[in-house]
C-alpha cells in the first residue's frame, strides 16, 4: 500500500478487516435470501437458535435499572473501586492462584493485549505465539512496534506441541532480554483447544526451564473465553498453577467480562498480574494505568457497575451463573454436534474441547472458503483452515454444514 498523507512506520495496513468484511457478506446474503436461507459462521458472539444475540437477561436488568450516574460519570483510570474490588473473584472464581495480584480495567480482552506488549517488551523485540491464533495480535503488536511470531501449535498427533513451544522459547531468549508470549486458552480462538491438566503442568516446567537464567518471560494467559469454556469453574482450575512462579517469569490474565457477561459492545475486562513480588505488582498497576491514560484514558463505566453489582449479590451472582449454564449446554451441543458430523464426513478439524469456534484445516482457504459463501455458507478464512463460528450457529446447522465443508475442500483441492 502507498501512502498518500499518512505515514506506514512499518504496519503492513490492509483495506477492510477480513473478519468483519465477511460478515458484513453474511448480513447482505441474510438480506437478499432471508435468514433462514444463511448460515453466518462469522461472529464471535453467542446467538440463539434463529441468529439473535444472547444477552443475560440479567445483565440486561441491571443495565435497565442504572441511574445516569452509573454509566454516565467517569471512571477512575484504573477502574472503578467496585469494580476492582470484585475482579479478582470473576477472573479466578474458587481457584485464586497464590502471589500478589493487581488488576487493572481494559476495554475488553484487547486492552490488555495492547498494554502487555507495550510495556513488558522494547520496539523492535518479538512477541511469541502460535500459528494458529486471533489475528489482530499481529495488528495490535505492529501498532507498537513489535513483531510477531509463532510456532506450530500441534505437533504430528493433534496433541499440544512442547518441543516446538520450548524451542522456540529458547530461540528468541537467545536474542532478546524479555520475551511476551500470548497464549490464548482455555477455548482457543479459532481452534477450540483447551490444555489438560498435565498439559499445563508441562506448559509451566518449560516457562521455568526457559527463565532459569535471568532473562524475564511475561506470559498472557488470553482467557476471553473462560466462562463458555465448558463447566466454568472446571475451566479455572489451571490458573493456580501460575501463581509461586519465580520472580522473572510474570503471568498476567487478560479477562474479558465483554464475553463473559455478554457484555460485548460495552468492552468490559480486566489484566491481572500475578507475582510473588510485591513490587512488581505495584509497578504493573502504575505502567498499566499510565498506558491505560495513553491510550483509552479510562473504560466505560456501565460494564464496570454491571459486573460490580452481580458480584456484590449472591442471589444476583446466582441468577447470572444459573441463565449462564444454559448456554454452555447449548455450545456444547454444538460442539458436539460439528465432531460428530465431521467424523462422518470424513472432516479433519484442528482438536477441539469447546468454545465459541473450530477451525478445519485445509490449503486455499480462501478459495475453500469462497466455494462456501457461494452456498450461503459464511465462515472466516484465516490462513491455513477455515474458522466457524459455532457459538453463532444452530445445532441442526453443526450437523449440516461439516458436509458442506468438506465438499468445498475437494473441490477447490481435488
Amino acid at each position: 500500500m502507498e501512502y498518500i498523507f499518512a505515514q506506514g512506520n512499518n504496519r503492513e495496513i490492509t483495506g477492510k478487516d477480513k473478519i468483519f468484511g465477511i460478515s458484513q457478506l453474511a448480513k447482505a446474503a441474510i438480506a437478499r435470501d432471508g435468514k433462514e436461507n444463511v448460515i453466518n459462521a462469522t461472529i464471535g458472539a453467542l446467538l440463539d437458535d434463529a441468529g439473535n444475540l444472547i444477552v443475560l437477561s440479567s445483565v440486561t436488568d441491571i443495565l435497565r435499572n442504572m441511574s445516569p450516574t452509573d454509566f454516565a460519570e467517569y471512571s477512575p483510570i484504573a477502574g472503578t473501586p467496585e469494580f476492582l474490588g470484585v475482579i479478582k473473584q470473576a477472573t479466578f472464581g474458587n481457584h485464586m492462584p497464590d502471589g500478589y495480584i493487581e488488576a487493572c480495567a481494559t476495554p475488553g480482552g484487547t486492552g490488555t493485549i495492547r498494554n502487555t506488549i507495550a510495556n513488558y517488551s522494547k520496539p523492535g523485540d518479538s512477541i511469541l505465539t502460535s500459528d494458529w491464533h486471533w489475528s489482530p495480535y499481529q495488528i495490535i503488536a505492529s501498532e507498537i512496534g513489535r513483531n510477531v511470531t509463532t510456532y506450530q501449535m500441534f505437533d504430528d498427533t493433534d496433541n499440544f506441541n512442547f518441543d516446538g513451544f520450548e524451542n522456540k522459547i529458547s530461540e528468541l531468549l537467545n536474542s532478546q532480554d524479555q520475551l511476551v508470549i500470548i497464549f490464548n486458552a482455555p477455548a482457543h480462538n479459532p481452534t477450540g483447544f483447551s490444555p489438560s491438566d498435565s498439559d499445563w503442568d508441562r506448559i509451566v516446567d518449560i516457562l521455568e526451564r526457559c527463565a532459569a537464567s535471568d532473562k524475564r518471560i511475561t506470559i498472557l494467559l488470553d482467557i476471553a473465553y473462560i466462562d463458555f469454556a465448558g463447566d466454568s469453574d472446571k475451566a479455572r482450575e489451571f490458573l493456580p498453577k501460575f501463581g509461586g512462579l519465580p520472580e522473572n517469569i510474570l503471568p498476567i490474565c487478560g479477562f474479558s467480562a465483554s464475553k463473559g457477561f455478554t457484555l460485548y459492545g460495552m468492552r468490559t475486562g480486566a489484566m491481572l498480574c500475578i507475582s510473588p513480588n510485591k513490587e512488581i505488582a505495584e509497578e504493573f498497576k502504575r505502567v498499566t494505568s499510565f498506558s491505560s491514560r495513553g491510550s483509552w484514558s479510562n473504560c466505560a463505566r456501565a460494564g464496570q457497575t454491571t459486573i460490580a453489582r452481580i458480584f456484590n449479590d449472591e442471589a444476583l451472582l446466582k441468577k447470572v451463573f444459573d441463565e449462564r449454564k444454559q448456554y454452555e449446554i447449548l455450545l456444547k451441543d454444538r460442539c458436539d454436534a460439528f465432531r460428530t458430523a465431521a467424523a462422518e464426513a470424513n472432516l479433519k478439524t484442528c482438536p477441539f474441547n469447546g468454545g465459541f469456534f473450530v477451525t478445519v484445516p485445509c490449503a486455499n482457504d480462501d478459495a475453500v472458503n469462497a466455494v462456501l459463501c457461494d452456498e450461503n455458507i459464511f465462515g472466516i478464512a484465516i490462513g491455513g483452515g477455515v474458522r466457524i463460528a459455532v457459538a453463532a450457529i444452530s445445532e441442526d446447522a453443526c450437523r449440516s454444514i461439516p458436509a458442506n465443508i468438506a465438499a468445498a475442500i475437494k473441490k477447490v483441492n481435488g
